[in-house]
């Protein structure tokens, strides 16, 4: 693969890391200790790109903070 190729996978997936972390932070702030302590999440990322018909689903938990 070429190094633009690299390069711009590289800031897209940076980008989708630290937005979809500062969006999952504030609904964790936003909902409150009360109901997000040590509780576990079920989270899931689907990325699409529709001209090259790609569909990837990635599952996980995500503990609430303390």
């Amino acid at each position: 693969m070429s190094e633009e190729f690299n390069m711009t996978m590289r800031k897209y997936l940076k980008r989708v890391g630290v937005t979809s972390q500062q969006a999952i932070e504030a609904a964790m702030r936003e909902a409150g200790p009360g109901r997000t302590s040590g509780r576990e999440f079920s989270a899931r990322v689907v990325l699409t790109i529709d001209d090259l018909e790609l569909e990837h689903v990635v599952e996980g938990q995500i503990v609430g903070p303390d």
